[in-house]
């Protein structure tokens, strides 16, 4: 491709030393504009070859008539396959391997504060109560279940390894068993291997096919000093069958970066429900400096293959969303 003129548009809030690095991968020929997301007009739109991170809406892309490739700068591809969003030929990829960190690191941090019961002592914190809060959990020894083997999963998976756990994987399409894991599983087998769960975390992408995974009947197969996380997307479980069992004690807790609907409305119960820790989707985002780093990372690699005319890294498939 040396030689052509393109439009390539950045959309991520880089620092000038990570857009110096997508400048040194764009080379010579090309035109590079960094823009907020906000500031996609149709003008400019319209006349783009690459787009280097998310629009608003995925709705835009259909105003990008000469898009050839998009690069999102996040793993979740729901909204961008969508049939006839993306011009004819164009090619989607994804920002898998940024968020491995930050969000594995959130569900360390959330799991530690609820076995430790530490959410009910920061609220007794708060009203200026010494109070003991009984016995609390130890992590060690546990058997955790990682729904979902993506970067997210497999980060967390190997810090609970790591932290003297049993770690059972599940995954959509079962190959070769990782070393993060103890046991690599099929997503048919989910109900014979809940009851055994500990901790059940849950990093699984938005489509038709993960749509409630964690449903109410499965929800019942949970031990009762069972712990939930997730940090995928909220349509994956069933909310308010969470929430049910919640109250009910039937599990000790669970955390969720992710909620079905989201925001989760305020007047919902899950907000009071006994053992929930929300936290507003900032898990993964730019909320680590670092994750900007990565996705930065990602960006130059793919311009620089794309510029050659070699294979990209991360190519989603368009009828399944995740990557080939």
């Amino acid at each position: 491709m040396k030689g052509v003129i393109m439009k390539i548009v950045v959309t991520p809030p880089f620092t000038e030393k990570q857009r110096e690095l997508i400048r040194n991968a764009a080379g010579e020929g090309v035109e590079l504009i960094f823009c907020e997301k906000g500031q996609l007009t149709v003008d400019l739109l319209t006349e783009t070859d690459v787009l280097l991170g998310n629009p608003e809406s995925p709705e835009q892309i259909s105003l990008a008539g000469k898009l050839k490739w998009l690069q999102l700068n996040n793993a979740g591809t729901e909204g961008y396959c969508e049939p006839g969003l993306l011009p004819a030929g164009a090619v989607l990829t994804n920002a898998t391997g940024a968020y491995g960190l930050a969000i594995s690191e959130h569900m360390i941090a959330c799991l530690f504060m609820l076995r430790k019961k530490l959410h009910l002592y920061y609220a007794n914190q708060m009203g200026r109560l010494w109070k003991a809060e009984g016995h609390v959990g130890v992590v060690r020894g546990s058997t955790v279940l990682v729904i979902g083997l993506g970067d997210i999963g497999t980060a967390f998976a190997g810090k609970m390894k790591a932290l003297g756990c049993y770690v059972i994987g599940v995954k959509r399409r079962v190959g070769s068993k990782p070393e993060e894991v103890d046991e690599l599983w099929g997503i048919d087998d989910l109900n014979r291997l809940l009851p055994r769960a500990d901790v059940v975390a849950m990093s699984l992408p938005g489509n038709a096919s993960t749509y409630h995974t964690l449903n109410r009947e499965r929800i019942a197969l949970l031990k009762q000093d069972a712990v939930v996380l997730n940090v995928g997307r909220g349509t994956a479980l069933d909310t308010d069958a969470l929430s049910e069992a919640l109250y009910a004690g039937r599990i000790a807790g669970a955390a969720l970066d992710v909620t079905d609907p989201e925001p989760l409305p305020a007047d919902h119960p899950l907000w009071d429900a006994p053992g929930a820790l929300i936290t507003p989707h900032i898990s993964g985002g730019y909320s680590l400096p670092e994750t900007l780093d990565q996705i930065a990372g990602i960006f130059a690699e793919n311009l620089g293959r794309y510029l050659r005319g070699e294979e990209l890294l991360h190519v989603v498939d368009l009828e399944t969303g995740y990557c080939r």
